[in-house]
């Protein structure tokens, strides 16, 4: 991504990670969209080079000086490279030294969680809006019925927070139901 003159010069010209070579790239701190300069840094080819590599950490001892920078993207970036390399004893040490604002971490350690999928009792992944089929027979909470083994739910919706939760509708009223006893149809 091309450099602003106010990315640019947050750094006087230089790569806000090893503060050696002049900046020529704008590096956007994933998941932020890099719309804004804050969700960018400012890097070096080399560093650019290094970062798509999967290579030992020595070169990134440079950031043991760009994780005290102000700007909350170079902390983050910096410290999810020293996150990365923390079995080597100076990125190690370096972590446990850093009393960093908790939203910057999780900013940093954001590139490491996986998504966690909504899955039947067979492990087939669930979208929104999938129709699944009952594997057993299940008391409804609430109302007077039992949703019989076979009942098909079409057009579930996926629970945000829980993967082993989904919504439908049985007999007209909207219920959760545990992923482990539906079955993708």
């Amino acid at each position: 991504m091309n450099l602003s003159q106010e990315l640019k010069d947050r750094n006087q010209g230089m790569c806000e990670l090893c503060n050696t070579n002049e900046a020529t790239q704008g590096y956007t701190v994933s998941p932020r969209s890099g719309e804004k300069d804050e969700d960018l840094v400012a890097i070096c080819a080399v560093c650019g080079e290094n970062l798509e590599k999967d290579n030992e950490g020595f070169y990134w001892r440079c950031v043991e000086g760009s994780i005290w920078s102000p700007e909350p993207a170079v902390q983050a970036l910096s410290y999810r490279i020293l996150n990365k390399y923390k079995e080597e004893a100076w990125a190690g040490s370096l972590l446990s030294g850093i009393d960093m604002n908790e939203t910057i971490v999780q900013w940093a350690m954001s590139a490491f969680e996986k998504q966690e999928l909504h899955k039947d009792a067979f492990g087939n992944v669930l979208s929104n809006g999938d129709n699944v089929v009952l594997t057993q027979a299940l008391n409804v909470k609430g109302t007077n019925f039992t949703a019989s083994k076979g009942t098909v739910v079409k057009r579930i919706r996926l629970v945000p927070d829980n993967t082993d939760q989904i919504e439908g509708k049985i007999n007209d009223q909207t219920i959760v139901i545990l992923t482990k006893f539906v079955k993708k149809g």
